[in-house]
């Protein structure tokens, strides 16, 4: 537990575990999860959801990715829900993914529901009436070979005028594969793989390496009849330049999945050698410039301006071709080779050492302290009141043992507080590495819950400094905790988290972690399979 004054015992509910998975029922039930960063158009897709008639899902998780979530935001949906006609025949509830993206908030959300299939659907789409039966009839559909069915995007655009570039660019989305816009996923086929690849850490690209790993698995992919209308968004005139991002995501594309990655993957070619070819222009240029050879500089600037005004010209033309889009069209067919090629280079170079495949393996544990090492006594600074919990010093020495790195990261506002000083905080430290380690580093945070410290759990500061004192990527690290927010600075900083409960662990807590151990053996053996007997 961290240090948070002592609350009152609650029931521990019972919560699916990966390492005792309990049956499942094979038919069409399902869940649905919304990753979100908290569009308005969130609450009409949810409005849509609720006027569907047919079959409803169990449950719907949305996924709020926000760094700083709004802690009341389940409330405002289930009040804007309420419109007088009752409530949504499925469960709302809110989950916190903490800004990791939304690879990382669609694995929280089905992670946290246990339905046999898994509905995805972005938080800016809307359904259609129909949209529940279609659902139900194209998962029924699904033989077992089945580990994904896709629904159908209609992306309306403006009458009356021609579309804009970015509206163009979404109208996209109805021919893409495996969008998960709407996508539903068998869970067997999303835990055969570890689900989503979190490495992916914008809206693009992920759920494609996703399809493809599914499929390598030995599970078919299929399109549903059901449709999901994708309304575009409003964007600003330079929303195509930010957009380049997604060059770093090709870059993780070729080197997870080689050269040929937009062949298997079923993506359409881009424009980076084009882009490639144009900034090779503008160097031309610009070196012929520098050495004083006024033919090569004439020859790179013509070129560059040829293939820019060609860009241009092909963004352009299909257009409305107002002032207002000419002059975006313009300004950032200019910019955008060079900085796609940036993004491009920049992945490339992130990727240049390989990258293992998903997940990495856990090579470092991070503890929290109280009631979960040792025994919890609030705001203890007498070394002599340690008392280790059962096992732990036999997990830690396997951990050890078995070459993976251990630490804690813990919570200590008795500081702040002014019921502890830094030197019982450490002095109880040292006891409890005594008792129990060594133990590889010690992280603790002396702030109280007003400073708005970055390092006070639920933020991720200690298991970041954790992981740097131990030398392992955050990705590459578990954090062992017996409340939520030891899981929520782990799902924080992008490592792992599992939750041990005891009798102060709130119900709701062990309901939203995604991996639940009935003790520290269990939590060990989650993480890292074969280091206990």
């Amino acid at each position: 537990m961290t240090d948070a004054a002592p609350r009152p015992d609650a029931p521990r509910p019972d919560a699916p575990r990966l390492d005792a998975p309990g049956p499942r029922d094979e038919g069409v039930a399902h869940d649905v999860v919304v990753p979100s960063i908290g569009r308005p158009s969130l609450l009409a897709l949810l409005r849509s959801l609720a006027a569907q008639e047919g079959p409803a899902p169990a449950e719907v998780v949305v996924v709020d990715d926000r760094r700083e979530p709004d802690p009341a935001l389940e409330e405002e949906l289930l009040a804007g829900l309420d419109d007088g006609s009752g409530a949504p025949s499925w469960r709302l509830r809110v989950v916190r993914s903490r800004g990791r993206g939304p690879a990382a908030a669609r694995n929280l959300g089905w992670r946290v529901t246990s339905s046999p299939w898994v509905a995805f659907l972005d938080d800016d789409v809307l359904l259609p009436a129909g949209w529940s039966r279609g659902l139900a009839a194209d998962l029924t559909g699904c033989g077992d070979d089945v580990g994904g069915s896709q629904g159908r995007l209609d992306v309306p655009l403006p009458v009356g005028r021609r579309p804009t570039d970015w509206e163009r660019g979404t109208k996209g989305l109805e021919t893409a594969d495996w969008a998960t816009a709407d996508m539903a996923y068998r869970r067997a086929a999303l835990e055969a793989v570890s689900g989503f690849d979190e490495r992916f850490p914008r809206a693009y690209r992920e759920d494609a390496d996703l399809a493809l790993r599914v499929r390598r698995a030995g599970w078919r992919l299929v399109r549903g009849e059901r449709t999901t209308t994708h309304p575009v968004r409003p964007a600003d005139a330079l929303v195509s330049l930010r957009v380049q991002a997604g060059n770093r995501d090709d870059a993780t594309m070729r080197a997870l999945h080689g050269p040929r990655w937009r062949e298997d993957a079923q993506a359409p070619p881009g424009r980076l050698r084009w882009h490639a070819a144009t900034c090779a222009a503008a160097a031309l240029g610009a070196a012929g410039l520098l050495a004083g050879r006024p033919r090569a500089a004439a020859a790179g600037a013509m070129a560059w301006a040829g293939l820019t005004a060609d860009f241009a010209r092909r963004r352009i033309a299909p257009g409305p071709r107002t002032a207002g889009e000419v002059r975006a069209m313009l300004l950032t067919s200019a910019a955008i080779p060079p900085a796609a090629v940036r993004h491009r280079l920049a992945g490339t170079r992130s990727a240049r050492t390989g990258l293992a495949a998903w997940p990495p393996p856990v090579r470092a544990v991070l503890f929290d302290r109280d009631d979960t090492l040792v025994r919890d006594v609030p705001y203890n600074g007498d070394p002599a009141l340690v008392e280790p919990v059962e096992g732990a010093r036999e997990v830690v020495a396997a951990l050890r043992d078995a070459g993976v790195a251990v630490g804690v990261v813990s919570n200590q506002s008795g500081v702040a507080r002014g019921l502890l000083t830094t030197a019982q905080v450490e002095a109880v430290n040292a006891r409890v590495d005594e008792l129990v380690g060594p133990l590889g580093t010690w992280q603790y945070c002396p702030h109280g819950p007003q400073d708005g410290c970055r390092c006070r759990k639920p933020g991720p500061g200690l298991v970041e400094r954790a992981a740097a004192a131990l030398g392992v990527p955050v990705d590459a690290c578990a954090v062992v905790g017996d409340i939520g927010a030891d899981v929520e600075a782990a799902r924080a900083a992008g490592a792992r988290g599992v939750l041990v409960p005891t009798a102060r662990t709130l119900p709701r807590e062990v309901e939203d972690a995604p991996l639940v151990a009935d003790d520290l053996a269990g939590a060990v053996r989650l993480l890292v399979p074969g280091v206990l007997a």
